[in-house]
């Protein structure tokens, strides 16, 4: 035990003597999560409409004006459909909205009406999106026009309108913030666990000193213990770190158990730890290193469900998902941060990712060689 402490002590003092490390460690995750929550934002908004009104009827103005009076939509009148659409191709508009002439008296008279809407559909995520808010809004207007103008209520004495409550649970602000700074977080702690642990030992490499800790009396296992226990601790300091720094800034509640919370992310670093050992062991440069965890790291994070559900992924995604260690943590981290998740509700995911933290970190000791 006091030949681990010593080695951990070691350690502590060459990360700390490295000025180079000491901002990677401490100042890059905090620019980083308080840049990339607002950064990394697919909430949908100042989507630019460009409405043609060939009728120029009350009714057209008043469809007019209910996208106007959204908080996602940014209006601006066209006088001709040709203009508007190289609007959209110049991309200095998102949507088109033509109105044909007619609209108002169609309306009226034979009970329906068309509109056209063309959508810049360069983005997929963003003209999806904002063709659900384009259906909601003119099915508001439709409503309007039924109850206001048809005076349904007189004809159908038993129509009755439908009242949809809505309850959002765990993040009932639907502030997108909260959802992603908890993603950032896995992401903060990744870096420092599987990034510098795999150029660390590559370090020793190049300097030559891991042929003087090959042929010391120091066991396998305590040069190994040494070398991860330091940035098991400085991912876990980052961790709790940043949740303060989320919560502050953020406010992203600790719902559930911290000590549950922490347990899980011990296990989640000693996997990357696993990882970032098992790369140094097959690497001779820092070079090489940073390229291959580069590989895997932005793998991990596409995958992880940071962004979008994992769910959304095809069915083979899915499948090959289940190597992914960032995936599992990220919806444990969640559940536990937002749904005050117990053991017994992550329990499975749990066991899969310890599995996986036992498999790493043991191919990673038994690829790395030490001589006597």
């Amino acid at each position: 035990m006091r030949t681990i402490l010593s080695l951990i002590q070691k350690e502590f003092i060459q990360i700390f003597r490295n000025k180079i490390m000491i901002p990677i460690i401490f100042v890059m995750p905090v620019v980083q999560l308080v840049v990339l929550v607002y950064a990394a934002n697919l909430e949908m908004k100042s989507i630019n409409i460009q409405v043609v009104d060939n009728d120029n009827s009350t009714l057209s103005r008043q469809l007019a004006s209910k996208f106007e009076a959204s908080p996602f939509f940014i209006l601006s009148k066209s006088n001709s459909l040709k203009n508007a659409q190289n609007k959209i191709k110049s991309d200095n508009a998102d949507i088109v909205m033509n109105i044909p002439i007619n609209f108002e008296k169609k309306l009226l008279k034979e009970n329906a009406s068309d509109i056209q809407l063309l959508f810049n559909a360069i983005n997929g995520t963003k003209a999806s999106v904002a063709s659900v808010y384009c259906r909601e809004i003119i099915f508001d207007f439709n409503k309007d026009i039924i109850l206001k103008l048809k005076n349904v209520q007189t004809e159908i004495p038993n129509f009755k309108n439908i009242n949809v409550i809505n309850a959002f649970w765990y993040n009932p602000q639907l502030d997108y913030k909260v959802y992603m700074s908890s993603g950032i977080l896995v992401v903060l702690i990744t870096i420092v666990s599987m990034f510098l642990s795999s150029m660390n030992l590559v370090r020793e490499k190049e300097i030559g000193t891991i042929e003087q800790i090959n042929v010391s009396p120091i066991k396998k296992h305590h040069f190994i213990a040494g070398k991860l226990i330091p940035f098991l601790i400085i991912a876990l300091f980052e961790l709790a770190f940043g949740l303060l720094i989320a919560h502050f800034l953020f406010n992203l509640q600790v719902v559930g158990s911290l000590l549950l919370l922490f347990f899980v992310a011990s296990i989640f670093l000693i996997t990357t730890l696993g990882i970032g050992l098992f790369i140094s062991t097959t690497t001779n440069t820092q070079q090489q290193a940073m390229f291959i965890s580069f590989f895997f790291y932005l793998v991990f994070i596409l995958m992880s469900g940071i962004f979008t559900p994992t769910e959304s992924m095809p069915y083979w995604a899915q499948k090959i998902n289940y190597l992914n260690p960032m995936a599992w943590f990220m919806k444990i981290l969640r559940m536990i941060l937002m749904k005050g998740s117990g053991f017994y509700d992550i329990k499975n995911d749990l066991f899969i990712l310890m599995a996986y933290g036992f498999s790493t970190l043991s191919m990673a000791v038994w690829k790395y060689k030490k001589t006597k």
